[in-house]
Formats: structure tokens, C-alpha cells, sequence
């Protein structure tokens, strides 16, 4: 199943009407709570200018972007750990995704209702953490109260990792983040990503807010950067409602347009989709041809097999080898060929680690 980023916050932050804006979706953006019950899958297209380039240099009959799942979750109540709400399904439908794009409100207007009556997104923040962060406390110990029984035997991996979870519900105690948590990559594989922890997946802070404060944000976007300035995640700042109005107009120059005289370069759907693209840990490598050219996605870290795999379990099984040419080289030669003779094109094997903008070539053998 592809890797999925799913869209958090509290009731009637803008969560739905940025989800239509990203995946023309036909998610109920009403003016109450709850309007989102069942979570909503959209496969938005990642953009990406290089395939533009591509495309004006090999001339293909067709140019077929990747792209990335993003789903639409019910809103969250106080007390959702307790089941409160929809609770349960929320945290369930949250512990399926891979990344969380966390929706706050940070705007005032008089006919948008707040569920808490008032416009606070460090507030409305902190309500989402701290119900994650107590389900995750749960999670937590659930597993000390299994491991308790082990220690006994005096076995040091099981010492290490007792210690390593008690250290764990203390930071959780703290109302802190498990992704905040100091662990070495080795123990945290070992004793701590078997419990699917919510706070422990990678955030993006999505600021809505209004068209004034598109640019530079408001005070209230001030106040979400000062409480996230310890988390190293990303904040990008977006009007779901102009996105709306973008994801309606037909025409290409009118859109951009309309960004221009907003004072930004690209919308906030093509921002945020990059954004989520990079928290996924999500790179694209492309294959370059008359018929086609294509942008396909793989994880950061993959081997040439693995990336040839995602063509054709085939391609990975009968891996021989990959011929790769790197994005600007492509570029500044204008072909295949060109490169072939400038000693461009390098072959690797079954070790390479693929790269963001390989244009790739396989040779296999079933």
C-alpha cells in the first residue's frame, strides 16, 4: 500500500475544504463539526517542474506524474483517548497513515464557528497532542506491564529496553511528543517502533489562515511558530479558502495570475504537496522515453532492485543492471545519447542507492 499522510485538527479548522482544494475530493465541507465521518482518500499529483523540462526534450506521447495519498480524518474532540466523540476512529484511522499534516486554525472570522468558542491554535494544538500523547501513554504501558515480567531474567537487552520505555512515559508524562524523544535509531527499532506510536510519526504544521496573512501570517501564526520552535517540523502557512477558489479556475494562466497578484510564486496545494512528498521521506526518480515519460515514487534509501520493483515485481527479480543518468546531466546534453558519448551514463548494480532525479534505464532478465 502506498505511504499516507493524513490531515489532522480539530472540528471546522479547514481541514476538509483544504482537502477538496488538494484532491478535488467531494468531502463535505459544511460550517459544524463532524461533517468528515469516514476518512477520505485522495491521490493528489505531486508537481514537478523537471518533468516539464523532460518533456521538452524528449518529446514524448505522454508525461505521467507520481503522486502521494493524503487522507481526510474526522475531527478530534477533547477526550478522543477516552472515546469521546469519534474518538476511537480517529485515533485508529491516525494510526494507519504514515505522516500527520496538522491543520490549525489561525484566523478570525465572526461566521466560521470554533468548537471551543474562540480562536487559540496553540490551545487548539495542545488539546491534539495531549489526546495523542495519552493514547500513546497507553500503548506505552501496556508494554512496560509485558516487559515487567521479563526482567527477571537479568537479560541486558531486556534491562535496556524496560529502561528505555520507563524513560519514554516520563517524556510522554511531560506532554511532549514521542518523536521529541532522545533514542538512538538502533534502540528505538528495537523496543519502541513496534507500538505504532501516534506522537512518533512526522509532522507538518498547515497555519489556515486569511488572505492578509498568506504571506507573512498574523499573530496568531507568531504564536504556533514560538510552539513548535523545539519539534524541528516544518510550518507553512495557506488559505484553505483562496485554495478553493485556485482549485476551481480551468485555466493556467488565470491561476497564476491570480497568485501574482497575491505576492506568491505557487499556490499552498502545490506547497503543502511538496511538503508532505519530502515528510514521507518520498523521492522520485524518472525513466525517459518516446512512449512515455515518468516520474516514479520510492522511499529514501532504496536500492536500484527495490526502484526497478516499483515498475514490475519482474524488473527487481531479474535485476542486472541500471543505467543512470544523473538530472542536470540530462539537461545540459539534451539526450540519452548525448550523454552515452559525454560518459554521462553510469552503470551501476545491485548496491546503488538511488538518488532524487535519476533518469533511469533497467536491464533485467526473468
Amino acid at each position: 500500500m502506498a505511504l499516507q499522510a493524513g490531515i489532522v485538527g480539530l472540528p471546522n479548522v479547514g481541514k476538509s475544504t483544504l482537502f477538496n482544494a488538494l484532491s478535488n475530493a467531494k468531502a463535505q465541507a459544511a460550517n459544524f463539526p463532524f461533517c468528515t465521518i469516514e476518512p477520505n482518500v485522495g491521490v493528489i499529483t505531486v508537481p514537478d517542474d523537471r518533468l516539464i523540462e523532460l518533456e521538452k526534450l524528449v518529446k514524448p506521447n505522454r508525461v505521467v506524474p507520481t503522486t502521494v495519498e493524503i487522507v481526510d480524518i474526522a475531527g478530534l474532540v477533547k477526550g478522543a483517548s477516552k472515546g469521546e466523540g469519534l474518538g476511537n476512529q480517529f485515533l485508529g484511522n491516525i494510526r494507519s497513515t504514515d505522516a500527520i499534516i496538522h491543520v490549525m486554525r489561525c484566523f478570525e472570522d465572526d461566521n466560521v464557528i470554533h468548537v471551543d468558542g474562540s480562536v487559540n491554535p496553540v490551545r487548539d494544538k495542545e488539546v491534539i497532542d495531549i489526546e495523542l500523547q495519552l493514547k500513546d501513554l497507553d500503548s506505552v504501558d501496556k508494554k512496560i506491564a509485558k516487559t515487567e515480567k521479563l526482567v527477571k531474567t537479568a537479560d541486558r537487552e531486556i534491562l535496556n529496553g524496560y529502561d528505555i520505555l520507563k524513560r519514554l512515559k516520563a517524556h510522554l508524562e511531560q506532554g511532549k511528543n514521542a518523536r521529541s524523544f532522545d533514542v538512538s535509531v538502533e534502540d528505538r527499532i528495537k523496543h519502541i517502533d513496534d507500538m505504532f506510536l501516534l506522537t512518533m510519526k512526522p509532522v507538518l504544521y498547515v497555519c489556515n489562515v486569511d488572505e492578509k496573512s498568506v504571506v507573512k501570517g498574523n499573530e496568531h501564526t507568531k504564536a504556533v511558530m514560538d510552539a513548535v520552535k523545539d519539534e524541528k517540523a516544518e510550518i507553512i502557512f495557506i488559505s484553505a479558502a483562496i485554495e478553493s477558489e485556485i482549485a476551481v479556475m480551468e485555466s493556467y494562466d488565470d491561476r497564476q495570475m491570480f497568485l501574482e497578484d497575491m505576492g506568491l510564486s505557487q499556490s499552498g496545494v502545490a506547497r503543502l504537496i511538496t511538503s508532505t512528498y519530502k515528510l514521507l521521506r518520498l523521492i522520485t526518480y524518472f525513466t525517459a522515453g518516446v512512449q512515455e515519460v515518468r516520474a516514479w515514487t520510492v522511499t529514501e534509501g532504496m536500492t536500484a532492485p527495490q526502484a526497478a520493483g516499483v515498475i514490475h515485481t519482474d524488473f527487481e527479480k531479474g535485476f542486472i543492471r541500471a543505467e543512470v543518468i544523473k538530472y542536470n546531466d540530462f539537461i545540459q546534453y539534451g539526450s540519452e545519447a548525448a550523454c552515452r558519448d559525454a560518459g554521462k551514463l553510469a552503470v551501476q548494480g545491485k548496491e546503488y542507492i538511488v538518488e532524487d532525479g535519476d533518469i533511469m534505464h533497467f536491464r533485467f532478465n526473468v
